[in-house]
């Protein structure tokens, strides 16, 4: 009889997520769920049981079901990269895990990656398998499906609810069951997650591109891809490889998207090896980053000259000592941090753009009631770390986008529009824009200030 270990609950916010903490080996492993989990029936899958429990015999496996699946709490909504990344630090801190492997699987490749560049002090290495970088077509991206095939692969998935004979069907297209492997996956999946949370799930996912965050990650990284998955093409795993410096590409033959028996030993043997000879390597030790990912927020005051002369010195003083105490307090609300503050302008930095979008419409609205106008613009990208300061070319492009911005609005760039899949917040496409000093055409886009 399989013993199933202990599941247990961090508080996330308002939401409880259940994860589970197994074996003692000297380093932490943090395992990042696709698709949908449940933590304790994923024990008694002949296939999936001994695995965990051979990955948990060389490490301390941390696993979790994410909001809204298995034995978390359920929620309105699909979880954003960004909330599920808090949720990861929710049960990091939990547990007293300081710093981690993680292992992303399908779309928790997409999450880790994303957790690696943000958040560089706390993720040792990668493994990512099956991973993608982003999931629709597109011109420079031939891999991914058009919004046709997604939206059939969507009505596939949801059969798994129907009768208890089209979910069988269902799920024995993913791969090679028995008869006993077959029913309990069927029974995984339909306790994992509710039709609408996986329907959201999926089309959230939908939305993902992470292509621009790759070469921010630092921290040593293997990419497992399976040479026969007919879900992720070995093409695309490939090219995520190629664009995370450093990273090695392992691509295992007689390995399919879901692994399964014998299949899956290749898997764990690469992965063993890999992150043995990390932490042999001594570089799992605490580090203080020099670079990172952050969403970087300008604004500045529309017309301040013409203020300053309107109003004179003293006044003009008087309401910059206001707009300064409403910028930050909505900094600290959204856990924004200051990084620099010149006449009518703030820097700042957020772990994530969401967030960040939600901080400058909220310092929008609220200076209205000063009189004033401000303008702001956000970019995500790696950043340089100096004395609590940040600097490079993120930050550039971030003063170059805010300088696009009209008064009273909210601009970003294309890489925060990416980021923010699932947050529920709207855009208008402002179109391509050269930013003085930058290379190539840069798409913009406005918030939709009712979407926030």
């Amino acid at each position: 009889m399989e013993i199933v270990p202990e599941t247990r609950y961090a508080r996330s916010g308002d939401v409880n997520i259940a994860y589970q903490v197994v074996g003692d080996g000297p380093f932490d492993l943090v395992w990042v769920p696709g698709y949908v989990t449940h933590l304790e029936l994923a024990w008694k899958l002949p296939n999936f049981g001994p695995v965990l429990a051979a990955t948990a015999s060389y490490s301390r496996l941390i696993k979790f079901d994410k909001r809204g699946t298995g034995m978390s709490d359920p929620v309105s909504g699909a979880p954003t990269l960004e909330t599920r990344m808090d949720d990861v630090r929710a049960v990091m801190d939990a547990v007293g895990s300081r710093r981690a492997a993680f292992f992303g699987l399908s779309e928790g490749a997409s999450l880790s990656v994303l957790f690696a560049a943000t958040y560089p002090e706390r993720t040792a290495a990668l493994v990512l398998r099956s991973p993608v970088a982003r999931a629709l077509w597109a011109p420079d991206y031939p891999w991914g499906r058009t919004e046709e095939e997604y939206e059939h692969e969507i009505e596939r998935e949801l059969r798994i609810f129907g009768s208890r004979g089209e979910a069988v069907a269902t799920v024995s297209s993913l791969g090679q069951f028995d008869d006993e492997e077959l029913e309990a996956f069927v029974d995984y999946l339909r306790f994992g997650a509710s039709p609408g949370m996986l329907e959201a799930l999926l089309r959230m996912n939908k939305e993902i591109d992470i292509r621009n965050v790759l070469p921010a990650v630092r921290v040593p990284t293997l990419v497992l891809h399976g040479a026969d998955d007919e879900i992720v093409p070995p093409d695309a795993a490939r090219y995520l490889a190629e664009r995370i410096p450093g990273a090695r590409y392992r691509e295992l033959p007689g390995v399919g998207h879901l692994a399964l028996g014998g299949s899956t030993h290749p898997i764990t043997v690469e992965m063993r090896r890999f992150l043995t000879d990390v932490w042999e390597s001594g570089s799992w030790d605490d580090v203080e980053p020099d670079r990172l990912l952050a969403t970087v927020l300008f604004t500045d005051i529309v017309d301040a000259t013409a203020k300053a002369l309107e109003l004179g010195d003293r006044a003009w003083r008087d309401l910059l000592e206001r707009h300064h105490s409403v910028v930050r307090r909505e900094l600290t609300r959204f856990r924004g941090r200051e990084i620099d503050t010149a006449g009518d302008g703030f820097l700042a930095a957020f772990d994530g753009p969401a967030r960040a979008i939600r901080c400058a419409c909220a310092v929008v609205e609220r200076v209205r009631e000063l009189g004033i106008d401000v303008r702001a613009g956000l970019h995500t990208g790696e950043c340089e770390v100096a004395d609590g300061k940040l600097a490079g070319i993120a930050v550039h492009t971030g003063a170059r986008v805010a300088a696009n911005a009209e008064g009273g609005e909210v601009v970003v760039s294309s890489t925060v529009r990416d980021l923010v899949a699932g947050s529920g917040i709207d855009f208008e496409d402002r179109g391509p824009h050269e930013l003085k000093g930058l290379p190539g055409e840069w798409r913009l886009f406005a918030v939709a200030s009712d979407s926030v």
